[in-house]
């Protein structure tokens, strides 16, 4: 009998927090019905008043007034223009970071919604439209809501959570810090020290109700990369009196090809190298005395990531060298993998499982980035796609001035994100 009892205590115990997180999870899918349209409205709101990275001041300060309604305690400020909010619950547990990113981009939308954005901004000292064009509106709107549900059950909520809304997501302007990377460095995961990180990304292409993720690296790691050829200009009916930055250029670019074809394993993971700017000559009969190029490396492998970068520092230098010409190389700091911990994802893909009705997939990787990565070299965390793509409309694709979502997906986001929360702190022992 003495072995018998704390099994059967145990037992009662289970079945009894199971219960009382089916009930918490009754109350989310309720209050997500009945704040939909809320959460639509604040999407619109975002979308028709889009900011650029590091420039999110109003956007700032409309997600902290309505932080500041819910009675929760809000820091601002936190990475120039960043707000954490944090939610202590009325039961002893883990602390959880659930992150939502709220810059714009330098696109001009060409949507005819009723809320399309027509605002500006400056972009590397040139005036261009801002859009929310990769649905960062929508991520703010869904944290927002997901802030109003848990605040509503504070009483039952076991730890505590902040709720972080991230600037700069796409990159820091020019000589300034940003992102997560400097919400890190701010110490956004102390005090309280979070345990775990839930993030999630809309995506066009994917139905509503449908969840994307998977375990280990399911973003690139980025890097950007500048080089700069110098040669010696001369007139184009002489090149043999100069030395010819272009021609380098070329045989570059093709050489650069070869370190994905010829040098990763491409069975163990995806790479990607790419020049995407080639600047040089302003003359039809003149070569010119130098060649800028920019371009960017994908990686799902750090050691893949290391390899591309000593490649293609030997393909730069020997290319000039071989031509007569000079080459500099400069390789950017970029974002590190996104990187799922694989023993928090088996642990809540049941909870995206139940929240789809079993549309939680297992998706391949993908070679785009995510500053998310810089939360989950600190912490255990989990990222993750949700559906909102337009019944019969071929998906523009983010990033670009077409870029349309189904709104219907939020609330799937919000669903997700809740749930996230209720059985973390339930299944951590905590």
């Amino acid at each position: 009998m003495t072995m018998k009892k704390p099994l059967l205590l145990l037992l009662i115990s289970f079945i009894s927090v199971s219960t009382f997180a089916q009930d918490l999870k009754q109350i989310i899918d309720q209050r997500a019905d009945e704040i939909e349209e809320q959460v639509i409205e604040w999407r619109r709101h975002f979308h028709e008043n889009p900011e650029l990275s590091n420039r999110e001041f109003e956007t700032s300060a409309y997600i902290t007034d309505y932080l500041y309604e819910l009675g929760l305690e809000v820091e601002t400020g936190v990475a120039h223009t960043g707000v954490v909010a944090l939610l202590e619950g009325g039961k002893p547990g883990p602390v959880i970071g659930l992150r939502a990113d709220i810059d714009g981009l330098p696109v001009t939308e060409r949507n005819n919604l009723p809320f399309k954005s027509i605002a500006t901004g400056m972009y590397q000292g040139k005036e261009v439209g801002v859009m929310h064009a990769c649905g960062h509106d929508t991520h703010i709107a869904i944290l927002m809501g997901v802030a109003k549900i848990l605040t509503e059950m504070k009483d039952e909520i076991k730890g505590t959570i902040k709720f972080i809304f991230q600037p700069a997501e796409e990159g820091a302007p020019l000589g300034e810090e940003g992102g997560a990377e400097l919400m890190v460095k701010e110490g956004v995961l102390g005090n309280p020290e979070v345990d775990v990180i839930f993030g999630l990304h809309i995506n066009d292409a994917t139905p509503v109700g449908v969840i994307t993720y998977r375990p280990e690296g399911i973003m690139a790691s980025v890097n950007s990369y500048t080089i700069e050829i110098n040669g010696k200009q001369a007139h184009g009916s002489a090149p043999w009196n100069g030395v010819d930055p272009i021609v380098t250029a070329a045989q570059m670019i093709n050489n650069i090809q070869t370190i994905v074809s010829r040098s990763m394993e491409l069975t163990k993971q995806a790479a990607v190298v790419t020049v995407g700017v080639i600047e040089g000559g302003v003359r039809h009969n003149i070569i010119p005395e130098s060649v800028k190029m920019e371009g960017t490396i994908r990686a799902l492998d750090e050691d893949m990531r290391q390899l591309i970068f000593k490649r293609l520092e030997t393909i730069v230098q020997n290319t000039a060298e071989s031509n007569g010409a000079e080459a500099t190389l400069t390789i950017h700091k970029g974002y590190p993998i996104t990187y799922n911990d694989p023993d928090l994802t088996a642990m809540m893909a049941p909870t995206l499982d139940e929240v789809t009705n079993g549309n939680a997939i297992v998706m391949d990787a993908i070679t785009g980035a995510e500053d998310f990565s810089f939360f989950q070299k600190e912490i255990p965390g989990l990222y993750f796609f949700v559906g909102a793509k337009v019944p019969d409309r071929e998906p523009a694709g983010h990033h670009t001035p077409d870029f349309m979502l189904d709104e219907r997906g939020m609330k799937v986001g919000v669903r997700a994100m809740s749930n996230l929360v209720i059985d973390y702190m339930n299944s951590s022992g905590m």
